[in-house]
């Protein structure tokens, strides 16, 4: 596997189909901050001590520091996705949600995350594309990913 980040570009959304059971690419390195866990648990309303706590996260987390909210995590699935596909004559794009979903491990503070995409299954929607991405959430040092998600978007051309 190439471990350089990498995207594929497609020209037309109609050759998208030619594309499936081909990993895309792979995304930028992101690294997981307090200061981020901190406004996503601001902003969603789960402050547990064990994402915005250092201190206790310290004295009583069994990974010794605060972790990251797994849905912080996901909701990188986004960006990962805009990194690793580009499709040219695409003018609106969407989230159409989750098929499946794992959060496998833990994201500490100062880890290193980044996805490997996968194009899964493409199905025409007329006038758009329906498509599923498998997205694995890569974390930096560790063999087995913090997640693992089957992402599904629309897409129309124009």
């Amino acid at each position: 596997m190439m471990e350089r980040p990498y995207k594929t570009v497609i020209s037309h959304l109609s050759d998208l189909p030619k594309y499936v059971g081909r990993e895309l690419g792979l995304s930028e390195w992101l690294t997981i901050t307090q200061e981020d866990i901190n406004v996503f648990a601001k902003l969603t309303g789960d402050e547990q001590w064990i994402h915005v706590d250092p201190v206790r996260a310290g004295k009583e987390s069994p990974y010794g520091t605060t972790i990251a909210h797994g849905f912080m995590i996901l909701s990188y699935a986004s960006k990962f996705s805009y990194e690793t596909l580009e499709i040219g004559d695409v003018r609106m794009g969407l989230n159409y949600g989750l098929d499946k979903l794992r959060f496998t491990s833990p994201t500490p503070v100062g880890s290193q995350v980044r996805g490997r995409v996968t194009l899964l299954e493409v199905e025409a929607k007329p006038p758009g594309v329906k498509y599923k991405l498998s997205i694995v959430f890569e974390r930096e040092g560790q063999e087995k990913p913090v997640c693992v998600a089957e992402w599904l978007a629309m897409a129309y051309a124009a």
